[in-house]
């Protein structure tokens, strides 16, 4: 009997389960080596999505604009010139403006107002005080009053108290242009002067 039970177990053997089968959505793999049994199937699928928003906004406007305030004369017979300026940013908005007298316009204001009165050697005076008239007195040949001298005593005082002049600085400008100039045409022996007009 032992004879018997040796002889049928080296002629059956026991069998193992050497093969591994995995089912995945439907495919069947057969895999064989010592691997354990394991099959996984999903019933269904499911799909799950959120999405997050986070928005943030920040919006500046501007306040009002800030106008510059508008200057006018009060009349025709005033003499002065407005000027008026504003600034406008986020946060402050200025504005502002100011009235400058017009020294020119005065001049000649007044100097007709002389003129109307005859005082016509007043009225130039008047009007010689600004740099460009008193300049093209001295080229008409008709050089501004001095102390009550006119004409060629007037310029003989205003050649003597150049400093006075109103238009000193273009006067002593012009100096030197001359200066420079009579230096080229005066020949270096220091014989007579010649004129390039002649």
């Amino acid at each position: 009997m032992i004879r018997f039970l040796l002889a049928f177990m080296l002629v059956c053997s026991f069998a193992y389960g050497d093969t591994t089968q995995n089912n995945t959505s439907g495919s069947n793999t057969s895999i064989t080596g010592g691997y354990t049994n394991s099959n996984t199937y999903e019933s269904g699928s499911s799909n799950s999505s959120s999405t997050t928003n986070n928005s943030t906004s920040n919006i500046r406007s501007a306040p009002p604009s800030a106008y510059a305030p508008g200057l006018s004369n009060s009349g025709n017979d005033v003499c002065s010139v407005g000027a008026s300026a504003g600034v406008q940013t986020f946060g402050l908005g200025i504005s502002g403006g100011k009235g400058f007298r017009d020294e020119n316009c005065e001049r000649i204001k007044l100097s007709r107002q002389l003129d109307s009165m005859g005082m016509k050697v007043a009225a130039v005076a008047l009007l010689c005080q600004d740099p460009r008239v008193f300049e093209s007195m001295i080229m008409a040949g008709t050089p501004c009053p001095y102390n009550g001298k006119i004409g060629k005593q007037a310029d003989k005082l205003w050649k003597k108290y150049n400093k006075l002049r109103p238009d000193y600085k273009q006067y002593t400008k012009n100096l030197k242009i001359k200066e420079k100039i009579d230096e080229k045409l005066i020949p270096r022996n220091n014989s007579i002067y010649t004129d390039p007009d002649e």
